[in-house]
């Protein structure tokens, strides 16, 4: 079977999800519908905003479904509809079976990780927090628990020593958006034989999770070792970016350089020459911080935060 003669529904929102459906139009296959989140108010004005996805599919002039709940029988009439073949979904929500199980041939789903390692909601984030060396891009059929499907392709990729979680986003959705093409072709043509995960999960080793990011995730705990908090901040930039205090107020950290010696002054304690450097300590050494954001300020390099901050502490 040609895989363009396959009729297509793709599910996603943000500008991730956008590689992929651009991937698959420019590669000629039949998109008869696109859904993704409802239009929702943002900016000073809370102008109601599109999603990446419905933007991209405006200008294509494909359909577009924005359900509230997935649930709701006139989205599920409407998505009868569409008389779709396959359903492909990219960072979107969780799908019930009564979506997912629709279309003849299923659904498949672009996972920033390799499977079974990081199931969840922020694979690449995790990734870069445990300090990995190497990441990826599965492709797999989706089933009742989540992450859990059937393996149809993989393709791996490194991360560099000093890349932070961004990076790795961009480079990833191009990856990602490559591999579903050749997984639809390779579902059209009968040449991609599933692997359960099942197969492949040692239970000496279970699998690393990527659960969703919270608030406490993000506060940098000085008493950590310095190669773990320079792989949280890598890990949680540019978003949600990770934080500590700083005299009182919040400041966000965007990027670190370490120094491993033995530190002259407390974890959590911290050092600066008011023009160069403000480094924090830990047990093992020092933190600098190189990109930081204090509350109701923008984003900048650590030399022009110290030129324009008054320390009303002394510092060590």
């Amino acid at each position: 079977m040609d895989y363009r003669s396959l009729r297509i529904v793709f599910m996603g929102t943000p500008e991730f999800a956008v590689a992929s459906l651009d991937a698959l139009v420019r590669a000629g296959c039949n998109i008869v519908g696109v859904v993704t989140a409802p239009d929702r108010p943002a900016g000073r004005g809370l102008q109601l905003q599109h999603s990446a996805v419905k933007a991209f599919a405006l200008t294509h002039d494909i359909p577009v479904l924005q359900p509230e709940k997935l649930r709701d029988p006139h989205f599920l009439e409407a998505l009868d509809h569409l008389k779709a073949d396959l359903q492909v979904v990219v960072a979107f929500r969780m799908l019930p079976e009564m979506v997912w199980n629709r279309p003849p041939m299923g659904t498949i789903n672009v996972h920033g990780s390799l499977l079974p390692n990081y199931r969840g909601a922020a694979p690449i984030n995790w990734a870069v927090i445990n300090g990995e060396k190497e990441t990826g891009v599965t492709t797999f059929k989706l089933q009742h628990e989540i992450d859990t499907g059937n393996i149809l392709l993989q393709e791996h990729m490194p991360i560099g020593e000093e890349e932070d979680a961004g990076s790795v986003h961009d480079r990833m959705k191009e990856l990602g958006a490559k591999l579903l093409v050749k997984t639809i072709e390779g579902l059209a043509n009968g040449s991609i034989n599933e692997i359960p995960q099942t197969k492949l999960v040692d239970s000496t080793h279970p699998p690393k999770h990527a659960p969703k990011i919270f608030t406490e995730t993000c506060h940098i705990n000085w008493f950590q070792h310095v190669d773990a908090i320079h792989n949280l901040v890598r890990g949680l930039s540019p978003y949600p970016a990770a934080f500590t205090s700083l005299e009182g107020k919040t400041l966000k950290v965007f990027k670190t350089k370490k120094e491993k010696t033995q530190p002259a002054i407390a974890p959590g304690q911290f050092e600066t020459d008011h023009a160069t450097y403000l480094k924090f300590a830990t047990p093992d050494g020092y933190i600098h911080l190189e990109e930081v954001q204090l509350q109701g300020k923008k984003r900048m390099g650590i030399q022009d935060f110290l030129r324009g901050y008054r320390f009303t502490t002394q510092p060590n």
